[in-house]
């Protein structure tokens, strides 16, 4: 279905390629019949089964790492800012009182 489907070998003629008529030599055709490659399935063993298990394991790990980083990074940046805010706002009521 998704194969690309091609002319057969002797309609095709290059489009835009010129070649002097006293060098031209006839271009033999490819085979008619030629098999396409069989497909061969994936054989996976207790150890390369095993490794896969590991290093999806390993991603995960990684993963979650960064992400956990990353919302770390962001809730210690919200409390800074928060805690700014609020010494800012004692600040300012501080000079009204006076």
């Amino acid at each position: 279905m998704f194969t690309p489907k091609y002319p057969p070998p002797d309609t095709y003629t290059p489009a835009h390629h010129t070649v002097p008529e006293h060098t031209a030599a006839p271009v033999p055709a490819p085979p008619a019949s030629v098999a396409p490659a069989a497909r061969t399935a994936v054989q996976l063993t207790p150890g390369s089964a095993l490794a896969l298990v590991a290093g999806g394991g390993a991603v995960v790990l990684v993963v979650g790492a960064v992400l956990v980083s990353m919302l770390l990074a962001v809730a210690i940046t919200a409390t800074s800012v928060a805690v700014c805010a609020v010494v800012l706002k004692s600040l300012i009521n501080q000079e009204r009182k006076h």
